[in-house]
């Protein structure tokens, strides 16, 4: 069997508002960026280029001196609303290269298990799906409000919360993508495997100083 042609893109926004120069932030003493970077490095039987896409000199800077490839993202790629599909898709049509996979490492993730991209990768070319994406077990006992009111959405007043429906959040860990999906302005396919990962590094992502404080804690506390 041919061995797959993979690329690992991590998009790097320069802005921030809710947490100024997070991405360079220094999370365990190295920018916040380079844990990603690193991750997809000790992966390099699966991966075959490893692309950060910024705006930003300062993360352009970090990212060369960490050995990885930088594309320059336009302005017009880079506002708050923009979204991420569009900084993989000129990724791709800047290398003008034929990649059969693309493996998005968000910066904001910066713990995933060891194991993970290795098992998840593995189960994603067995199954031939056209995309992967971690989910987690929802714990919470989730409601609406509805005309001043709350209305439970996935229990009803009482139950425990380990008798709760099985439902599960989009955890941000990895995504696996064929490349024809991003021409097509698409991270996630119709045949799309939702990959479980049951793991407190599944809780972070960072947004927010407090969301930083938080991830602390759990690699201090339950790093493997």
């Amino acid at each position: 069997m041919k061995k797959s042609k993979n690329i690992v893109i991590i998009p790097a926004r320069g802005g921030s508002k809710r947490f100024p120069n997070k991405n360079i932030a220094l999370f365990e003493n190295i920018p916040l960026i380079v844990h990603s970077i690193n991750y997809a490095k000790k992966n390099n039987e699966i991966i075959d280029k490893i692309v950060v896409s910024t705006d930003n000199a300062e993360i352009k800077d970090i990212a060369l001196k960490n050995g990885v490839m930088v594309i320059d993202r336009p302005k017009s790629l880079s506002g708050d609303l923009e979204p991420t599909i569009t900084a993989l898709k000129h990724v791709i049509d800047q290398l003008k290269e034929d990649y059969d996979n693309v493996i998005l490492l968000q910066i904001t993730n910066p713990l995933r298990p060891c194991d993970l991209l290795k098992k998840a990768f593995l189960d994603y070319e067995k199954g031939n799906y056209d995309s992967l994406m971690t989910v987690s077990r929802n714990k919470e006992k989730l409601g609406k409000i509805i005309g001043n009111q709350f209305v439970p959405f996935n229990y009803t007043i009482g139950q425990r919360s380990q008798d709760l429906e099985p439902l599960y959040f989009e955890n941000g860990l990895l995504y696996i993508s064929k490349t024809n999906l991003i021409y097509e302005e698409k991270i996630l396919g119709e045949n799309c495997f939702p990959y479980i990962v049951e793991h407190p590094f599944s809780k972070v992502d960072i947004d927010t100083k407090e969301d930083f404080l938080f991830a602390h804690f759990i690699l201090r506390n339950y790093n493997e």
